[in-house]
């Protein structure tokens, strides 16, 4: 079996890293092809849906997360796939705005496959991202935290009937990721899905080979799900964090659980 090391982490050049909710393979001696994609099921406007909010808000969210993964990597989207388990109109149009919308919002404009179901009328609305990203691999971010770094949860996690506003200024945008990605001393990120921030914040340490040390006093409750990635953790030096906070205009919240040691 061949394997790389890539910044401390042991990369199966064959099947990838598994060991997120991306895939890293080496496409050549200098880069990785990284893939993301997230489902999202009972969530819209058909008569068995769960959660009832307008198609494309389910486009946004959904488009949001794969887009998140791919990013937090220190990947660049190139390409996406839409699966749409519905009928093209309205579902499918209506869903396909959303995911454009989102694209825009994070600057984007990528060329993307689409299918929809034509033979099978349905009850529930079903929808399925992938993201496929490129990045250098000296600039892939895995597992580069340090010893002595702060991890910090930036939004708040939020889940279903919690979410209708894409907008909604209390959870991570793409835009602020960025602003991760570009600041110096910022280590890992993960974007925090159905599993929760403490298995993500746990999951950020055992990348980097460090254990993580929870801050009892943060006050969020790490294990409720954040839906489509309502908010992310991340490490970072205490000094760089500071930069970070005065930059955050939004005042987003951002509350620290824990440490690397």
């Amino acid at each position: 079996m061949n394997f790389l090391f890539v910044k401390g982490k042991e990369l199966n050049k064959e099947l990838g890293y598994q060991g997120r909710d991306i895939e890293a393979v080496l496409i050549n001696p200098e880069q990785y092809l990284i893939a993301s994609c997230d489902s999202c099921g009972a969530i819209g406007l058909k008569d068995f849906d769960v959660v009832k909010v307008s198609w494309q808000v389910t486009g946004r969210m959904t488009t949001r997360v794969a887009l998140l993964e791919v990013l937090a990597v220190g990947a660049e989207p190139q390409i996406m796939t839409v699966a749409i388990s519905n009928e093209p109109d309205p579902a499918g149009d209506e869903i396909l705005k959303g995911v454009k919308e989102e694209l825009a919002c994070a600057g984007l404009s990528l060329s993307m496959a689409v299918s929809t179901e034509k033979n099978i009328p349905t009850q529930q609305t079903g929808l399925g991202i992938s993201v496929i990203g490129t990045v250098a691999k000296d600039q892939l971010r895995i597992g580069t935290s340090q010893a002595g770094d702060e991890v910090y949860c930036l939004g708040l996690p939020k889940v279903g009937s919690e979410l209708s506003n894409p907008e909604d200024p209390e959870i991570v945008q793409i835009k602020e990721i960025r602003k991760l990605l570009a600041s110096p001393g910022i280590h890992d990120i993960i974007p925090v899905g159905s599993k929760g921030i403490l298995t993500e914040a746990q999951q950020l340490a055992s990348n980097a080979k460090r254990q993580l040390q929870i801050d009892q006093s943060c006050g969020l409750d790490l294990s409720k799900s954040a839906g489509p990635s309502t908010c992310l953790v991340f490490s970072a030096s205490s000094a760089m964090t500071k930069d970070f906070i005065s930059s955050n205009q939004n005042q987003l919240m951002m509350v620290k659980i824990g440490k690397m040691i």
